[in-house]
C-alpha cells in the first residue's frame, strides 16, 4: 500500500476502491462521438495511473537500494540482488520487501532522532579533513581501490540513492550530485548530457554553472573533440586532468576552460549503448584518486534509472516466479562474474526424483568437456555436458543441497575428461547453493600437474620474462622468480614497491613509462611499453605487457602481466642498425668514388664515337666497363702522334679498381707518353714504368701491378716496333688469316726489380688489322685462356668478311653479352692502296 492509498505491484498501480474517473461516464443516450471521447479520456487516465504507479515503484526501489548500501556496505547492483534474494526467500514481491526495508529504517531513525526521517547531506563543514592524493604516476596509494573509507563511500551512495527517489528532472539530479559528492570529491559543477537525434547531445541537467554557460552548451552537435560524445561512444570514462594538454584534443567547457582544470565524463550504463553521460567538473587541479573515480562511477550508475536508462528493473512476477525469471536474473549476474558458475534447474521424474539438471544460466568462463563456453551451455543437460558426474559424491551433494538448503562444499576430486582424443585428469573443488528450486554451482580447477609448472618456469626462463600481478583492493603484489632475476633483486626483499621503480628507471624513460602506468592503473587500458633500468650489471632494456581487470563500474581492481628482458634482442638490433648504417655509408662513399673515378676516366681517357685517322692509319677504339661492382676499372688505351710524325699505340690494364686504379692509369699513360715523345726507346720506357710502380707499391692508395702493350708505327716504311709487359699478344689479321704475334720477353709491371724487356718488329701491309685488347675480351670463368684467344681470332676474321672492317673493335665488344671485367680494344687498320701491276709492297710475315 503506497502513501496515497494504492497498491503498487506488477508494474501497475490499482486504487483500493477500484479505478474511478472524476467525471461520470456517458449515459446510454449520449451521442456516439461523446461516447468515443469518454472512452479515450478513460484510457488516457488509466495510462496516467499506470505511469504514476511505475514512477512510485522506481522511487521506492531506489530508496531501498540506497538504505541497503549504507547498512551492508555493498554496491548498487549488490543491494538490488540482496532485495531479490530476501524477497524470494520470504515469499514476497520485491516492492513489498522494499517497503519493509524502508519501514525498518524509519523505526530506527525515529528512536535515534525523535522523528527525523532523512539523513542530512554532507557539506564542506562536516566532511572533515581529507588528504590530497599524490599526483605522481608512481604513487601506489593513488591507484588502490580499497584505501578509502568504504563506510563513508557507501554512505554517500546511499544518500545519492535516497535523493534520486525524490529528484525530478536532470537539474535536480545534478544539484543532488554536487551537494552530496562535492565535499568528498571537490566536484564544483555537474553537467548531464543525453544523446539526441543524429548523435547530437542535449544538456538535460546542470548545477554549479551559470545560466549563460549552460545556454551556450545546451545543444552540442556530433563533432569530433567532444569529450562527452567520446565517453558515450567508447563506453568508458574520460579523466581530463591536464587542461593544457586536453585543450589540444577536446572542446573544453568553460570561459575560460582553466576555470575547471580537472574534469571527468562518465557514461551512464544501460542495457545497450549508453545514451547519457555525466560531467563532473572541479576547480582544484590534479588527478582524480582511485577512490574518487570509483565513487563517481557508482554514483553515475545509480543515476541510470532516473535518467531513462533503467538498471535491471523487474516486476514482481519476473522475480517471484520460478523458471525463466530466475534464469534471466541470474544470467545477468553471472555475466559480470569471473570464474565458472552455472544455474541448474532440477528435472524430475513423475515420482518427483531428480533425473538430471538443466543449465539455465552460465558465466562466460564456464566450459564443458566439449569446449562449449558460457551461454553455449544454456539449455543443455548436466549429464550431457559432464556425463561422468552421475552417481558421484558430487551428485549426492547436489541432491542434499536441493533438499535441505545447506550449502555444499565438496572436497577436491579428480575428474577425467578427454580433449582431442587424449585423456586428461584435473582436480576440481565445487560449491553449490540453493536459490529457490534451483542450484547455483561454482567450481575451481586446481592444476596439480608438475609438468605444467615446470613448463611455465622454463618458458619464463627461456623467454627471459616473468609474471607479475597486483591486487589493487588488498594491495598485494606477486612476482614470479624470473622477475626478481630481471630486476636483479633479491627475492628475500619481496616485490618492488611502485614508488621505488623510478629510482631504477633511466630518467629519459620515466615520462613515457609513467604515462603507461597511469593508463593501466587509472583507466584500465592494456599497455605494451619498453623502458630501461639500471642494475649492478649495467643498463637493461625491458618490456612490460599488462592488462587490468575492472569491477562493474570500470574501476581497475587487479592488474597482471609480464616483464621481459629484451636487452640481448636490443643489442642485436643496435648492431644490425649500426651494420646497416655502415653499409649505407660505405655504399655512399663507393658510389661517390665511382662517380669521381668515372669523371676522371672520361677526362683522362675520352672514347671517340667514330674511327679516327693517325699516321695514315684508321684507328677504331672501344671501351666497356664491367657490369658488376660499383668501382671503375683500370683498363686504358692511348693513340697519339709523335713529333717525328710516327704514332704511338698503348693498351694497358691496371690491377684493381676505383680511384687508385684510375690514378695509376693516369701515371702510366702520361709517363709513357712523355718518355716516348722525348725519344726514349720502348724497352727503356717499360723499365722506368716498372720502377715507378715498384716505388709507388708501398703507398696503400696506389696500385702495385699492371700489364701493358706498346707499339710505335713509322708511316714512311710501315714498320711497327712493339713491346709488352705481361700483356696478351696482339692479333694480326691479314687477308683470311688471323695469327697472334710472337711475344718478346716482358714481365708484369711492378712485379720485380729484375724485370727485363725486349722489343719485336714487323712491317704492316695495306689491308692489315692489328688488334690490341685487354683480358676482359677473351676470358670466361672456368675456361682456358687459349680457348678465348682462338674464339677471338675466328670471330675477327668472320666480322671482316661480313664487312665490319671500319668498326671491328666496337663490334667485337658488342658481341660480349656478359661484361664480367672491363674491356678495352684498339684496332689499327692499314688502308688498302692501289699499286701498279708488278709492284708488290714490302712487308714481314709474322
Amino acid at each position: 500500500m503506497t502513501p496515497d492509498g494504492t497498491w503498487a505491484g506488477g508494474g501497475r498501480a490499482w486504487h483500493a476502491q477500484g479505478v474511478k474517473g472524476d467525471a461520470a461516464p456517458a449515459g446510454e443516450g449520449a451521442a456516439p462521438e461523446v461516447v468515443a471521447l469518454a472512452r479515450v479520456v478513460a484510457r488516457l487516465r488509466s495510462e496516467v495511473v499506470d505511469l504514476e504507479g511505475v514512477a512510485a515503484t522506481t522511487a521506492v526501489v531506489e530508496r531501498a537500494k540506497g538504505v541497503l548500501m549504507a547498512q551492508v556496505g555493498v554496491s548498487a547492483d549488490a543491494a538490488y540482488e540482496l532485495l531479490l534474494e530476501r524477497a524470494g526467500r520470504r515469499g514476497r514481491t520485491v516492492l513489498e520487501e522494499c517497503w519493509i526495508t524502508l519501514g525498518q529504517v524509519r523505526v530506527r531513525q525515529s528512536r535515534r532522532t525523535a522523528g527525523t526521517a532523512r539523513i542530512s547531506l554532507p557539506t564542506a563543514s562536516t566532511a572533515g579533513p581529507r588528504k590530497e592524493p599524490s599526483t605522481s604516476a608512481f604513487s601506489r596509494r593513488r591507484y588502490l581501490a580499497g584505501h578509502h573509507d568504504d563506510g563513508e563511500l557507501n554512505g554517500l551512495l546511499a544518500r545519492v540513492a535516497d535523493g534520486l527517489a525524490a529528484a525530478h528532472g536532470g537539474d535536480d539530479i545534478a544539484e543532488l550530485l554536487v551537494t552530496v559528492l562535492g565535499a568528498a570529491t571537490d566536484v564544483d559543477a555537474v553537467m548531464i548530457y543525453t544523446v539526441a537525434a543524429a548523435g547530437s547531445l542535449d544538456l538535460t541537467g546542470s548545477a554549479g554553472i551559470d545560466e549563460a554557460l549552460a545556454e551556450q552548451w545546451r545543444h552540442v552537435p556530433p563533432l569530433s573533440g567532444v569529450a562527452a560524445l567520446e565517453a558515450v561512444a567508447g563506453r568508458r570514462a574520460l579523466w581530463l586532468e591536464d587542461v593544457e594538454q586536453d585543450a589540444r584534443r577536446y572542446l573544453l567547457i568553460g570561459d575560460p576552460p582553466e576555470r575547471w582544470p580537472a574534469r571527468a565524463w562518465v557514461p551512464v550504463p544501460g542495457d545497450g549503448q549508453p545514451r547519457a553521460a555525466i560531467g563532473f567538473l572541479r576547480t582544484r587541479p590534479g588527478p582524480f584518486a582511485a577512490g574518487t573515480r570509483a565513487l563517481l562511477r557508482q554514483a553515475t550508475r545509480l543515476c541510470a534509472g532516473p535518467l531513462g536508462a533503467p538498471e535491471r528493473a523487474r516486476d514482481a512476477e519476473s522475480v517471484g516466479a520460478a523458471g525463466g525469471g530466475y534464469a534471466e536474473a541470474v544470467q545477468l549476474i553471472l555475466d559480470t562474474m569471473a570464474g565458472p558458475a552455472t544455474l541448474l534447474t532440477p528435472l524430475r521424474s513423475e515420482s518427483g526424483e531428480v533425473e538430471d539438471y538443466r543449465i539455465d544460466a552460465a558465466a562466460p568462463e564456464s566450459v564443458d568437456v566439449a569446449g562449449r563456453r558460457g551461454k553455449e551451455l544454456v539449455g543443455r543437460r548436466l549429464l550431457e555436458t559432464y556425463p561422468t558426474v552421475a552417481g558421484t559424491p558430487l551428485w549426492e551433494g547436489y541432491l542434499e543441497t536441493l533438499t535441505t538448503g545447506t550449502r555444499y562444499e565438496g572436497e577436491p576430486f579428480t575428474y577425467e575428461e578427454v580433449a582431442a582424443g587424449v585423456p586428461r585428469q584435473s582436480v576440481y573443488s565445487v560449491r553449490a547453493s540453493r536459490l529457490g528450486d534451483h542450484l547455483v554451482v561454482s567450481w575451481i580447477c586446481h592444476d596439480t600437474s608438475q609438468r605444467e609448472t615446470r613448463r611455465l618456469a622454463d618458458m619464463q626462463r627461456l623467454g627471459n620474462l616473468g609474471w607479475a600481478g597486483w591486487n589493487l583492493v588488498t594491495d598485494t603484489v606477486t612476482w614470479s622468480e624470473q622477475v626478481y632475476a630481471i630486476f636483479d633483486r633479491e627475492p628475500g626483499r619481496g616485490p618492488m614497491p611502485l614508488e621505488e621503480l623510478p629510482s631504477h628507471v633511466v630518467p629519459d624513460d620515466l615520462h613515457q613509462l609513467g604515462a603507461a602506468v597511469e593508463r593501466l592503473l587509472s583507466e584500465g587500458e592494456a599497455v605494451d611499453q619498453p623502458f630501461r633500468i639500471t642494475t649492478g650489471h649495467g643498463v637493461r632494456h625491458l618490456r612490460i605487457v599488462a592488462e587490468a581487470q575492472t569491477d562493474a563500474d570500470g574501476t581497475p581492481v587487479e592488474v597482471h602481466g609480464f616483464f621481459q628482458d629484451v636487452t640481448a634482442q636490443h643489442d642485436i638490433e643496435v648492431a644490425l642498425r649500426d651494420s646497416e648504417r655502415a653499409v649505407l655509408l660505405q655504399r655512399g662513399m663507393l658510389q661517390a668514388e665511382r662517380a669521381l673515378a668515372a669523371r676522371l676516366q672520361d677526362t683522362l681517357l675520352p672514347i671517340p664515337q667514330q674511327s679516327l685517322e693517325l699516321a695514315g692509319l684508321c684507328i677504331d677504339v672501344a671501351y666497356v666497363p664491367a657490369d658488376s661492382g660499383i668501382n671503375v676499372g683500370g683498363d686504358w688505351y692511348s693513340a697519339i702522334g709523335l713529333p717525328d710524325e710516327s704514332a704511338l699505340f698503348v693498351v694497358g690494364d691496371v690491377a684493381g679498381h676505383g680511384l687508385a686504379a684510375v690514378g695509376t692509369m693516369a701515371q702510366l699513360r702520361f709517363t709513357a707518353k712523355g718518355m716516348t715523345v722525348t725519344g726514349s726507346p720502348l724497352p727503356d720506357v717499360l723499365r722506368r714504368l716498372n720502377t715507378l710502380l715498384l716505388h709507388t707499391g708501398s703507398d696503400p692508395s696506389g696500385s702495385a701491378t699492371a700489364t701493358m702493350v706498346m707499339a710505335r708505327y713509322q708511316p714512311w716504311d710501315r714498320r711497327l716496333v712493339w713491346v709488352r709487359a705481361g700483356h696478351l699478344p696482339p692479333l694480326l689479321i691479314r687477308g683470311d688469316r688471323a695469327e697472334f704475334l710472337e711475344q718478346p720477353q716482358g714481365t708484369l709491371l711492378g712485379a720485380t726489380f729484375a724485370a727485363s724487356y725486349e722489343q719485336a718488329a714487323l712491317n704492316l701491309l695495306p689491308g692489315d688489322h692489328l688488334l690490341f685488347y685487354t683480358d676482359g675480351l677473351v676470358e670466361e670463368p672456368g675456361e682456358d685462356i687459349g680457348t678465348g684467344l682462338d674464339r677471338l681470332a675466328e670471330t675477327a676474321v668472320r666480322l671482316l668478311r661480313e664487312g665490319h672492317g671500319e668498326t671491328l673493335a666496337r663490334t667485337l665488344v658488342a658481341l660480349c653479352t656478359a661484361h664480367r671485367d672491363d674491356i678495352c680494344v684498339l684496332d689499327v687498320h692499314v688502308p688498302d692502296i692501289r699499286v701498279p701491276d708488278g709492284d708488290v709492297p714490302d712487308g714481314d710475315v709474322p
